[in-house]
């Protein structure tokens, strides 16, 4: 037994906790707790990787015999530990890069007391070993999501992003914890291992188990925000651009991929949700890709294209291939950090100018943010040999083998991803400066740059081995589809050759489409929805406060009330002749009712 797997677990919550009770004034401090605790994190988990067998104690929890038993434990297989590397180190990163860019912060050391808390909940989903676990470390990703985003909480902008977030993923959860009663009520289990001996009491009903594993699949939809509830990721923006780096590189969205292909043995045994979910991720995919290229601002572009190669990685698992899917997340995990974090880099420098029509020539001014960012873009978009050319490669491949119209979509996406990519780059650090600050800025700190680095070389670098694990664990999709990785290629020329040809010395988008601007109106729709609800459910709890509640409940008891109250009053007239007449009547009755009853 190890107590490593606690360590990396239990460091990121010391150090929330010792922040916000201790040194939450001292802000240099808190920074300094927060990245110590996340590299003990980092350290302890590269050793368990190395470590070919490993395990921890296990805690007793909830224990009802004969009913439910929820321990705390880990699981440690190869999945498990190479997303503790993965978090821990895309998270120590973010961490280092934070303290340049969060250095003049009046809420420096409130963010990274969340920053840390952040890191406790992804790390418990990854080492979760049982269902309930599971989901309170999910929820717990939800409340730190919602703290992050709205970080800079006197902006309403950010204060209403924190709230879409919140709710949003609270109806995905909501099926999630359905389908994980639903599981547990047939199999009388929660935890991994002991669910799937029992398996066979769940797929003996096929209409059960597509049930189950849709309301589990809810959950990742909203947490890898997959089409209809994607509409919170782009918003998630309002936050500070290493939390965007965090939420869409290595922990929140990377949550509902990972949670998919860790209960893969309940996904897969359903094809028609596995249908589903592939159908889900693919039109998440092109939807993404289209809205991306008529958006204007640095940071939604990005969101955009988390959103469509989170569509990507959907796709695989609904395609039956969890390889793939962790595959492109891992590979995503890099490039996407490094763009979010050089798009960073970008905006200090401008002041926080977000519009890529008042940027232009950045190249000059900041040379090695362009080379890494550029870096990033290309393995974004599938260059070779870049890390993002093989793992996109991997799920196309799979796409053409097993579902044509699939494979369409997914190529026109990776068209897409090359054109809104490249148009971003060329507006943004070719050409002549559009603004003021544009012509002024400077690189950023040393401590922002160390990580972009880092980060260009695993997005030039980290495909290679983890390209040849995968195609050993499936090598006759490789057999069948040699020539996807031409098509993808010629797919990812024609798009940046586009972009370059029509945007390069452009002073605005000489392109506008409202339905992209406008996100496909989803936004529109979304808040029709909700007046209408609302107005609708105001008007029916507005009758039955008047007419039931009030009329009958409230003024009919008060109204009974008063009437008899004035009858008894009527008696009480305070004459003793008319209360011996009364008295009498009452002696007749009682004589009467003796007698004759």
């Amino acid at each position: 037994m190890s107590v490593l797997p606690w360590l990396v677990l239990l460091a990121p919550l010391a150090s929330a906790v010792i922040i916000a009770l201790l040194t939450r004034r001292a802000h240099s401090l808190s920074a300094v707790i927060s990245v110590v605790a996340v590299l003990i994190s980092f350290i302890c988990s590269c050793t368990i990787f190395a470590k070919p067998e490993i395990s921890a104690t296990e805690i007793p929890w909830i224990e009802i015999r004969g009913f439910l038993r929820v321990p705390i434990g880990f699981t440690l297989d190869s999945l498990s530990k190479t997303m503790l590397v993965l978090v821990s180190g895309v998270g120590a990163l973010i961490h280092i890069y934070s303290l340049g860019y969060m250095r003049d912060d009046r809420g420096k050391s409130r963010y990274f007391a969340s920053l840390s808390l952040f890191m406790f909940s992804m790390l418990g989903i990854v080492l979760a070993g049982n269902f309930v676990m599971m989901f309170v470390f999910w929820e717990l990703v939800g409340l730190c999501s919602y703290l992050l985003i709205g970080h800079w909480f006197e902006r309403d902008s950010a204060a209403d992003a924190a709230k879409k977030a919140f709710i949003t993923n609270r109806i995905g959860d909501f099926g999630f914890m359905l389908g994980i009663l639903m599981v547990w009520g047939a199999t009388g289990s929660v935890v991994f291992d002991d669910i799937v001996p029992q398996l066979w009491r769940v797929t003996s009903n096929p209409t059960f188990l597509t049930t189950c594993v849709l309301l589990i699949f809810c959950g990742a939809v909203g947490k890898s925000a997959q089409f209809p509830l994607h509409v919170w990721l782009p918003d998630a923006m309002e936050g500070p651009t290493p939390i965007s780096a965090l939420i869409h590189a290595a922990t929140m969205v990377a949550a509902g991929v990972y949670m998919l292909v860790r209960v893969g043995f309940l996904v897969q045994a359903s094809p028609d949700a596995l249908c589903v979910i592939a159908w889900i991720g693919t039109i998440t995919a092109v939807i993404a890709a289209l809205i991306a290229t008529q958006q204007d601002d640095i940071k939604r572009i990005l969101a955009y294209s988390t959103l469509s190669q989170l569509g990507y990685m959907i796709m695989a698992v609904g395609l039956a291939s969890g390889e793939a899917a962790m595959f492109h997340l891992f590979t995503h995990a890099f490039f996407k950090a490094l763009l979010f974090l050089g798009a960073g880099s970008v905006l200090v420098a401008l002041h926080h100018e977000q519009d890529i029509w008042k940027m232009g020539g950045q190249g000059r001014n900041l040379f090695l943010t362009f080379i890494t960012f550029g870096v990033g873009m290309l393995a974004l978009i599938g260059c070779p040999p870049f890390a993002g050319f093989f793992s996109k490669d991997a799920i196309l491949s799979l796409a053409y083998n097993r579902n044509p119209t699939i494979f369409a979509l997914a190529l026109l996406t990776a068209f897409l991803t090359a054109f809104y990519m490249m148009r971003l780059f060329v507006v943004v650090f070719f050409g002549k400066p559009r603004s003021s600050v544009a012509r002024t800025s400077r690189e950023a700190p040393t401590s922002m740059l160390i990580p972009l680095v880092v980060l260009a070389v695993l997005a030039l670098i980290g495909g290679f081995n983890f390209f040849a694990r995968h195609f050993l664990t499936v090598p006759h999709e490789r057999d069948a589809a040699q020539f996807v990785p031409g098509l993808a290629l010629v797919a990812m020329l024609v798009g940046a050759t586009g972009a370059i040809f029509l945007y390069r010395g452009r002073e605005s988008d000489p392109f506008s489409f409202a339905i992209l601007r406008k996100k496909f109106y989803f936004d529109e729709f979304y808040r029709a929805l909700i007046n209408a609800t609302q107005e609708l459910l105001a008007r029916i709890s507005a009758f039955i406060d008047r007419w039931v509640i009030d009329a009958t409940a409230v003024r009919g008891t008060s109204g009974a009330t008063w009437s008899l109250g004035a009858l008894l009053r009527l008696m009480q007239v305070g004459n003793l002749q008319a209360y011996a007449f009364i008295f009498g009547l009452g002696i007749v009755w009682i004589i009467y009712f003796a007698l004759f009853r």
